[in-house]
């Protein structure tokens, strides 16, 4: 357990009963009238586009969309809600994959034109919350530099991303993007406004990232920044079984040979699986990597392999294919019923295995695939980012792109989904909390275990009416 952590929760023991004793929500009015906000719209289509998100799974019709210019339009807004008895949820660009931003009868803010990239200093940039990681990384390129950790799709918002964690494929080095985080400017829940970092107002930095938007809602956010590499050779590796390739995936994350390592298991279309090692190698023109020496003493089907080499931002970039692949057969709209989870280091190769015998190809769909790599957990200092409390971890995500928008077979998912938390969970695992299935409050108090308290001592100053992201169920 990190420093960071240690001190997250001892700050919050002793508080949880005296915090679980009191109810958070307000008697909601009859009916508040949301036109007496200019800021607020009942405009149809934008209350259809807010009913619904990436996932395509849940659907709930806010009573008014607000699109603000500013964090102290933000601010306004929250105020008058607190009165109202309103429950009100940020969105980003709406990637979120069961409701999370959603608002039944209450309010949605539309944070996608809080866009702007305020400032850039040779090792941080300032941008708001509604600006997409593809857009800071460009402005961060034009000076020769990048955040350390990119998620794999660069088309979600930064405060969606800083909300929840945001993993990406170097997060073994660095982290989580949330602990790459030097400042936030937060609206509370109770309409304050709020700069926040390690040293300034530190418990509503701490309950802010990772929060899952619980505490505040993020208007600004300030990144650090690392040179970037000038090129990305990209190895992708295939292996007979499960068991050669999490060998080498240990082996290679031992080493360490790989500036990115990730891995996943992908439907063979012949009613198997194909296993995949995605390794990456940073480097400068003035220095070319040695494939062999990279490649030395791995065991995978060498034939098969596939070596790429890309410039950092084409590399960055290059789900955008994938992307492009969906929407032109028409499968980028459909439900995406999706399972994010992290396994422990100590019994994940059994888990997996046991997992993938009761799945089929037909269970994450022809252009679907199961995400499975080991990554250390010591740069992750986030203190409610829950992981498996053990140096090595394997994300284990089952992405399933169904091939038609059948709700019964969605559900069916969800419900596989569900099933297959509780024997993660039972096995000293946790969810990456954005995926799709139902969670209780009881579920959320395990999900956080000993951070719970300290969490809802946050949450009851920060957000006295419980009016903040509703779609979590948490409180």
């Amino acid at each position: 357990m990190t420093a960071d952590r240690r001190t997250f929760l001892s700050a919050g023991l002793g508080v949880a009963a005296a915090v679980a004793s009191r109810n958070h929500s307000p008697t909601i009015p009859a009916r508040a009238d949301v036109t007496e906000m200019p800021s607020l719209s009942t405009d149809r289509s934008l209350r259809t586009e807010a009913s619904a998100d990436f996932g395509r799974l849940l659907h709930s019709e806010p009573r008014a969309v607000a699109q603000p210019a500013s964090g102290a339009d933000i601010a306004s807004l929250m105020r008058w809600v607190g009165n109202q008895g309103l429950k009100i949820a940020a969105r980003g660009q709406g990637h979120s994959i069961y409701g999370r931003s959603l608002s039944e009868d209450g309010i949605v803010i539309d944070m996608s034109k809080l866009d702007a990239i305020r400032d850039l200093q040779p090792d941080r940039i300032s941008v708001e919350a509604g600006a997409t990681w593809k857009s800071v990384l460009d402005a961060a390129l034009s000076h020769g530099m990048t955040p350390p950790v990119l998620t794999n799709y660069l088309g979600l918002s930064v405060g969606g991303t800083l909300a929840v964690g945001g993993i990406g494929g170097s997060s073994s080095r660095s982290g989580m993007q949330t602990d790459n985080v030097l400042e936030l400017d937060v609206v509370t829940g109770d309409g304050n406004k709020i700069t926040c970092s390690a040293t300034s107002h530190p418990d509503v930095f701490d309950g802010v990232r990772a929060g899952l938007g619980q505490c505040g809602i993020i208007t600004r956010a300030t990144l650090r920044l690392v040179r970037a590499p000038e090129r990305v050779r990209r190895f992708q590796l295939f292996y007979p079984d499960l068991v050669a390739l999490i060998a080498d995936q240990r082996l290679v994350l031992d080493q360490p040979r790989f500036d990115q390592l990730q891995g996943a298991i992908l439907p063979d279309g012949a009613g198997g699986w194909r296993y995949q090692l995605d390794g990456a190698v940073f480097y400068n023109s003035d220095r070319t990597p040695e494939d062999k020496a990279v490649l030395s003493g791995l065991s995978d089907l060498r034939s098969a392999a596939v070596i790429a080499d890309l410039t950092w931002r084409d590399d960055a970039l290059a789900f955008a294919k994938f992307e492009a692949l969906l929407r032109s057969k028409g499968q980028w709209s459909n439900p995406k019923p999706w399972l994010l989870t992290f396994l422990r280091g100590t019994n994940a190769e059994q888990i997996v295995r046991e997992i993938m015998d009761g799945l089929t190809g037909a269970d994450v769909g022809p252009f679907g695939r199961i995400t499975c790599y080991p990554m250390r957990t010591s740069a992750c200092r986030t203190p409610l980012f829950r992981l498996p409390e053990e140096n090595i971890v394997f994300p284990f995500n089952i992405i399933r792109i169904p091939p038609s928008d059948d709700a019964a077979t969605a559900q069916r998912m969800v419900a596989q989904n569900r099933a297959l938390y509780e024997r993660i969970r039972d096995a000293g695992g946790v969810q990456y909390p954005v995926g799709a299935f139902p969670m209780s409050h009881g579920d959320w108090s395990n999900h956080f275990g000993s951070s719970w308290p300290r969490f809802l001592e946050i949450k009851r100053r920060c957000d006295p009416a419980n009016a903040l992201a509703p779609g979590y169920g948490i409180f």
